[in-house]
């Protein structure tokens, strides 16, 4: 067991004070490492003390399992979290992020920054001396692409090969899904409305960063995109921020909804995910959510577990 634990230590110093801003970050080793030290964290086979470590939490928009999560995985990990809400801090009346991001270096650990642009989230890294991470922005969510991924790789082994169909907006998750899915080699298609699909620029990005003959596609048929899928993934039509274009958007999506039928057409041994929180009978029924195939619940308790992985690894944990 000793060894074990020094070879993935070895694996994963790397990113050691590292900051994690998207899932572009890591590479294909880094990741898979990252999931065996989550899991045996998730199982109870390794314990880690990180000394009373801090880490802050900015929060700009609203959450409960990537909030939950962090301050959970820091307590797991002895340590603490520090809700640095704009509301109630200097954040929300205009102090200069550079200045914000060198105090805060000196009183925390690392910081997870949830907010809308992803520029905000570099600004911030560019003048921490502390681990940045992307608790989510309008561009990426890396940690829940770990936890997704976490989620797939144990219900079928191997990654390399999986056929993943994302239905919906080709929005942050999308976004996280392909560049994570690329290096992990599982074939990642993004099924969205005409006009709602996946950022160019990042679809590009996910093709280069493929690895074990991953394919990255893009297309507007549903039921094209369920054929031979393994995992059917599904989020909300218009994410925060959004909120004016909901009935725009619930019109426009509604032949991209999660059904039975639709999931008839996929493989038979197939796995439904939806990162939450879901509007029930709107992107996926009551039916599938709650269906034997649903591990959305499964993917939301992974959120902890490859986020307490990470945690340690970047606070110096191993």
């Amino acid at each position: 067991m000793a060894s074990a634990s020094s070879g993935l230590a070895a694996k994963l110093t790397s990113l050691s004070k590292n900051n994690f801003l998207s899932s572009s970050d890591l590479n294909s080793n880094q990741i898979l490492s990252l999931f065996e030290l989550a899991k045996e964290l998730k199982v109870g086979n390794r314990r880690i003390d990180l000394g009373n470590r801090v880490l802050g939490l900015i929060f700009k928009k609203a959450s409960t399992r990537t909030r939950v999560s962090f301050q959970v995985a820091m307590a797991r990990l002895g340590g603490q979290t520090v809700d640095l809400n704009p509301q109630i801090t200097q954040l929300g009346r205009g102090e200069p992020i550079k200045d914000t991001a060198r105090v805060l270096s000196r009183y925390c650990d690392a910081l997870a920054i949830r907010t809308f642009s992803q520029q905000e989230l570099e600004e911030y890294a560019k003048w921490s001396t502390i681990p940045v991470i992307n608790a989510l922005t309008d561009l990426e969510h890396p940690c829940q692409a770990l936890a997704d991924y976490l989620t797939i790789q144990e219900n079928f082994g191997d990654l390399k090969g999986i056929n993943l169909s994302y239905i919906g907006d080709g929005n942050n998750v999308a976004n996280s899904l392909m560049i994570c899915g690329a290096m992990l080699g599982v074939n990642v298609k993004i099924c969205s409305p005409v006009g709602y699909e996946a950022d160019f620029e990042i679809i590009e990005k996910a093709k280069s960063l493929s690895e074990f003959g991953s394919k990255i596609s893009i297309c507007n048929d549903p039921l094209d995109a369920v054929k031979g899928a393994q995992v059917i993934y599904t989020d909300v039509w218009a994410s925060m921020g959004q909120e004016e274009e909901q009935v725009k958007r619930k019109e426009i999506f509604e032949k991209y909804k999660v059904d039975q039928k639709l999931v008839e057409f996929a493989h038979e041994e197939v796995i439904i995910m939806h990162c939450l929180p879901a509007h029930r009978g709107e992107e996926i029924t009551e039916e599938v959510l709650e269906g034997q195939n649903s591990h959305v619940f499964d993917q939301a308790e992974n959120r902890l577990h490859v986020q307490q992985a990470l945690l340690a690894v970047q606070l110096g944990g191993l």
